[in-house]
C-alpha cells in the first residue's frame, strides 16, 4: 500500500513539474531557466535534473504529456459533450492551444532530426485516431460531412496555427473555428 501511495505521489510530483514546465515555455519559449522552472514547480532545480537530465529530455516530456493530454480529452469530450459536433469543435480548441503555445519547440526538435521523427510519429500515433473517432462520432449523427478525414484537418489546423505568435493581428483560433463550422453538412 505504502509503495503505491508512493509511486501515485511520484506520479503527481512529475506531472506538476511537466505543468510547470510547460507554463514556463509558454511564458518564456523553451529556454527559460530551469530555476524559472523549478520555483513554479516548488522544487529544487535538483529534482528537476534527477527527473530530466537534459534539457531536451524536460521539453520531449512536456510535450508528450501534452499530447497525451490532448489525446485523453477527445473520448472525454465525446461521452460528455451535447453534440459529436460540440465535442469535435472543444477537441480542436485543445488541439489548437497546444499547438500554439509551442514557442521554440519545433526547432529546438528538428535539429535532432531522430528524435523530432519520433515524436512527430508519436504526435500522430496517438492524436490521428483521436481526431478520427471524433470525426466519424459528427458524420454518423449528420452533423458534418463525411468527406474530411482527420490527417486532413489536422493538417489544415496546424497550418492555420502557423506565425500565430509572431503576428498579434493573426487569430489562429478565428479562423479554425471557421474551418470547423465549414464541416458542417448542408442542410
Amino acid at each position: 500500500m505504502a509503495e503505491r501511495s508512493r509511486r501515485a505521489d511520484a506520479r503527481r510530483n512529475e506531472e506538476s513539474l511537466l505543468e510547470a514546465a510547460a507554463a514556463a515555455f509558454v511564458a518564456s519559449g523553451v529556454e527559460a531557466p530551469v530555476r524559472d522552472i523549478a520555483a513554479r514547480a516548488g522544487v529544487g532545480t535538483g529534482t528537476i535534473y534527477r527527473h530530466f537530465p537534459t534539457r531536451a529530455d524536460l521539453i520531449i516530456a512536456v510535450y508528450r504529456h501534452q499530447v497525451d493530454a490532448c489525446a485523453e480529452a477527445g473520448p472525454a469530450l465525446l461521452a460528455g459533450g451535447a453534440t459529436p459536433h460540440t465535442a469535435l469543435a472543444r477537441w480542436i480548441d485543445l488541439f489548437v492551444d497546444f499547438l500554439v503555445t509551442k514557442h521554440g519547440l519545433a526547432a529546438v526538435l528538428q535539429s535532432d532530426n531522430a528524435g523530432f521523427e519520433a515524436l512527430h510519429a508519436y504526435f500522430l500515433d496517438r492524436l490521428l485516431p483521436v481526431c478520427a473517432e471524433l470525426l466519424d462520432a459528427a458524420a454518423a449523427s449528420g452533423e458534418i460531412r463525411s468527406d474530411v478525414e482527420a490527417y486532413a484537418l489536422m493538417r489544415g489546423v496546424g497550418n492555420l496555427c502557423i506565425g500565430a505568435d509572431s503576428d498579434p493581428r493573426y487569430d489562429a483560433r478565428l479562423l479554425v473555428g471557421l474551418l470547423v463550422a465549414g464541416l458542417r453538412q448542408a442542410d
